[in-house]
C-alpha cells in the first residue's frame, strides 16, 4: 500500500482530536471505536482506511503490536476468511508520544453489514447474511476447538463484515456470496495462553481514575468474550437492537439458533434466547453512556484544568 508517511505525520502534528475534520489536513471520518478514529485522506490517489491508536508507551510495545497484526492476518487467511489489503506504520507526536496508524483497504460503505440492515432488502436475504457470518465464524472456531496451542477470536459484530460485490441499487445477497472480514486491527490469538495484544491497550481510551477499577474488575472478562462464540453471537443479533431493527431479531434468532443445531452441533451451544439478548444489549447500552459521560470529563479535566492535549476522538450523540 502506498502510505503517505509526510502526511500522516503532519496529520498527527497538526490534529484537532475534537473537531478532527477541521485540522490542517483534510481528512473524511469514515468511523470509530472505543479508542480509535478512522478516516480517509482527503484527495488520496489510493483508497485507504486509516485507524489512528494512540495507545503505545514504547517502541517496544507498539512494535509487538504491528507483529500481531501481521500474524492476525496471516491467521485468518489461513483459515479461508478475506480479509482487506493492510499495511501499518508508526509515528511521534510533536509531545514524543507514539501513535499508530492501521492502514486497510477501503471497502465501499454501501457494502458493510448494518449499512446493508436499512437497504430495501428482504428477510429472507438478511437472514442469508447472517448465515454467511455465521460460516465464517464457524472457520475460527472449529480451528480453536482442534488446536492446543493456538486460540483465535474476533469481534462479530455486524459492521465488521461486508458482502463482497453487493449492488445496494440492486440489492441481493445469496449463500453463494462472499464475505469480508474488516476489524484486523485488534489482534485477537492467544498462543500457549498469552495474548497477543497487550490486553491493557483496551483501557488506554479510559479516563485516568477508572482505568485500575476497570483493569481489577472487568478487563479479563472484556478480552475472554471475544473467545467465547455464543457472547461474540449475542453481541451481533444486539446489533439489530442499534441499528433500530429489533423486529428482525425473532427470525435471525431462528437462524442463529437452527445453525448451531445443525452445522455447529459439535460445540453444544445453548440456544439464544430474544430475552438474553435484549438484557445483553440493555446493559451494554447502560455502560455505553456512563463510559461516554466519563470519557467527557476527562477531556474536560486534561484539556480545560491540565492544559493538556487529549489524545482521543469522543463521538456525538450515538443513537442506540
Amino acid at each position: 500500500m502506498r502510505i503517505d508517511l509526510e502526511k500522516l505525520q503532519e496529520f498527527e502534528n497538526t490534529i484537532d482530536t475534537i473537531q478532527p475534520e477541521r485540522g490542517k489536513v483534510p481528512i473524511k471520518i469514515l468511523g470509530y471505536g472505543e479508542i480509535s478514529l478512522v478516516f480517509e485522506l482527503a484527495n488520496d490517489d489510493q483508497p485507504i482506511a486509516y485507524k489512528r491508536l494512540p495507545i503505545f508507551d514504547s517502541e517496544t510495545q507498539v512494535n509487538r503490536h504491528i507483529l500481531a497484526y501481521d500474524i492476525y492476518h496471516q491467521i485468518l487467511q489461513r483459515l479461508h476468511l478475506i480479509v482487506p489489503a493492510h499495511d501499518a506504520i508508526w509515528v511521534q507526536s510533536q509531545k514524543g508520544n507514539i501513535v499508530l496508524y492501521c492502514a486497510q483497504e477501503k471497502i465501499p460503505v454501501e457494502t458493510v453489514g448494518h449499512k446493508i440492515l436499512h437497504h430495501s432488502i428482504s428477510k429472507k436475504e438478511i437472514h442469508t447474511l447472517i448465515l454467511l457470518i455465521m460460516r465464517e465464524m464457524h472457520k475460527i472456531w472449529a480451528f480453536s476447538h482442534r488446536s492446543k496451542t493456538l486460540k483465535v477470536g474476533l469481534d462479530g459484530q455486524i459492521s465488521n463484515w461486508a458482502v463482497i460485490g453487493y449492488n445496494p441499487q440492486n440489492p441481493h445477497i445469496s449463500e453463494d456470496d462472499q464475505l469480508i472480514y474488516l476489524d484486523t486491527s485488534t489482534p485477537m490469538f492467544r498462543k500457549q495462553g498469552i495474548e497477543a495484544m497487550e490486553p491493557i491497550l483496551f483501557l488506554k481510551s479510559a479516563p485516568f481514575f477508572l482505568r485500575w477499577l476497570l483493569k481489577a474488575l472487568f478487563l479479563k472478562e472484556v478480552v475472554d468474550r471475544y473467545y467465547d462464540w455464543r457472547l461474540v453471537t449475542i453481541d451481533l443479533v444486539a446489533n439489530f437492537f442499534k441499528e433500530q431493527r429489533p423486529e428482525l431479531i425473532p427470525g435471525v434468532l431462528k437462524v442463529i439458533n437452527d445453525f448451531f443445531s445443525e452445522e455447529a452441533v459439535e460445540f453444544d451451544i445453548i440456544p439464544l434466547t430474544y430475552e438474553e439478548v435484549k438484557k445483553y444489549y440493555d446493559e451494554d447500552k447502560q455502560i455505553w453512556v456512563i463510559f461516554q459521560n466519563t470519557r467527557h470529563l476527562d477531556r474536560y479535566i486534561q484539556t480545560k484544568l491540565l492544559r493538556k492535549q487529549y489524545d482521543f476522538y469522543l463521538p456525538g450523540m450515538i443513537q442506540r
